[in-house]
C-alpha cells in the first residue's frame, strides 16, 4: 500500500514556528528553493487557492504538475489526490500539508473489502470513482471522475455488466444518464450526502429567481432541484456564464471563492444541510491543509507520499486507460493568469 513519510525527530522540533515570521512569503522563498509547485484544489480554502500556482480539479491539477520541470509538487486537496499525482509523476516529490487529509469516500471503500466485492462480480466491468484509493485503483479497468463519467461508460461493451464504485450517487446519476444497469458499491460524500432537499427548497422560495447548480455525489432529492449538475469546473462554468444573478450552490462551499473573484456582481448561495445551516457544505477533510501547515510540509519536505512501483504501475493503468477514453482536458487555473 501507498505510505505517508513524516517528519523526522530533527524535522519535528523546526515546527515551534517564530510567531513573527511571515509564512507567505517563506512559503514563496521555500517554493523557489524547492523548485516546486503548488497545487490547489477548487475546494481548499481561499488564502491556499491565491497562493497556489495552479487551481482546479485533482486530476486537472496532476496533470498540469506532471508537465512541469518541478521537482515537488505540493497538493493541498486530499490523499486521493496527492496519490493520483504520485501515480503520474513517479520521479518528483509529492507533498501533503496534513497527512490526515482523507477522504469519506476512499474511507468507504477498503481495499481488502472491495477485492472480495469485485471477485463476487467478476464478470463485471470495474469502474471506480477517482475518489478512491491507489489500491482501489489498481483493482479497477478504468478509473473515471464526475466530468468524464458519462463519456466513458457510454464507450463501455453493452454485454458486460458494470460495477461502479465508491460513490452510490453518482453511479445513481450515472445509471439515470446512460441507462446502463450498474451493481453499485455503497459509498457516500460527507459533504455531498448531508445536503437537504426540505432546506434547499425553502432557498429556492426565498430566491425565486435564484439557478440551483449541483455536484452529482448529491443524492437524488437535491439533484431533482438542480438546473445544472456536473463537476465542479462544470459547476464553476455553469455559474459564470448562465444569466440571472443568484446561484444556489450544491457542492463544497470554498468553489464560491472562484466564483466571487470571477463574477464579484453575482451573488452565490450555499446550500443548507438538515439543521438550516452551511456548515455541511465544508469538507473537513480539506480544511485540515492550512498556511502553516503548507509552509512546513516546504520546510521539512514532508509528509511526503511514497509508493511501491509495482501499485503505482498497477493503479497507473487505469489512470491511463480513462486518459485515452476521454475528451480532452480543461484547463486548471494558473494563478498568473488571474
Amino acid at each position: 500500500m501507498s505510505t505517508i513519510v513524516l517528519p523526522d525527530g530533527h524535522a519535528s522540533s523546526e515546527a515551534r514556528l517564530d510567531p513573527y515570521l511571515d509564512p507567505w512569503a517563506e512559503i514563496d522563498r521555500l517554493r523557489r528553493e524547492r523548485n516546486a509547485v503548488i497545487l490547489a484544489h477548487y475546494y481548499q480554502d481561499g488564502e491556499i487557492q491565491d497562493l497556489a500556482d495552479f487551481v482546479g480539479d485533482s486530476l486537472d491539477l496532476s496533470r498540469r504538475a506532471a508537465a512541469t520541470d518541478a521537482d515537488v509538487i505540493v497538493f493541498c486537496g486530499v490523499r486521493f489526490m496527492a496519490e493520483v499525482a504520485k501515480v503520474l509523476s513517479p520521479g518528483k516529490t509529492v507533498l501533503l500539508p496534513d497527512m490526515d487529509a482523507g477522504c469519506s469516500l476512499e474511507e468507504t471503500c477498503p481495499p481488502d473489502e472491495f477485492r472480495r466485492f469485485c471477485e463476487s462480480h467478476a464478470d463485471h466491468v470495474v469502474v471506480t470513482y477517482i475518489n478512491c484509493s491507489a489500491e482501489v485503483k489498481a483493482l479497477s479497468d478504468v478509473v473515471v471522475t464526475s466530468s468524464n463519467a458519462e463519456h466513458i461508460i457510454r464507450q463501455l461493451p453493452d454485454d458486460r455488466p458494470i460495477l461502479f464504485a465508491p460513490d452510490q450517487h453518482l453511479g445513481a446519476y450515472l445509471v439515470r444518464k446512460t441507462g446502463r444497469e450498474m451493481t453499485l458499491w455503497p459509498g457516500t460524500c460527507i459533504v455531498h450526502d448531508r445536503f437537504s432537499e426540505r432546506e434547499l427548497v425553502r432557498l429556492k422560495g426565498r430566491h425565486p429567481d435564484a439557478k440551483v447548480a449541483a455536484h452529482p455525489e448529491c443524492h437524488e432529492g437535491i439533484l431533482k432541484h438542480a438546473d445544472h449538475v456536473g463537476s465542479t469546473r462544470s459547476i464553476l462554468d455553469f455559474v459564470l456564464n448562465a444569466p440571472g444573478k443568484e446561484f444556489i450552490i450544491a457542492t463544497e462551499r470554498h468553489i464560491i471563492h472562484q466564483m466571487k473573484k470571477a463574477a464579484p456582481a453575482k451573488t452565490f448561495i450555499p446550500a443548507l444541510g438538515a439543521d438550516g445551516s452551511c456548515n455541511c457544505a465544508a469538507c473537513p477533510f480539506m480544511e485540515l491543509n492550512t498556511i502553516e501547515k503548507l509552509h512546513l510540509c516546504l520546510l521539512n519536505m514532508a509528509p511526503r507520499i511514497e509508493m511501491p512501483e509495482d501499485l503505482r504501475r498497477r493503479a497507473y493503468r487505469p489512470l491511463r486507460r480513462m486518459m485515452e477514453m476521454s475528451p480532452p482536458p480543461r484547463p486548471a487555473v494558473a494563478r498568473a493568469a488571474e
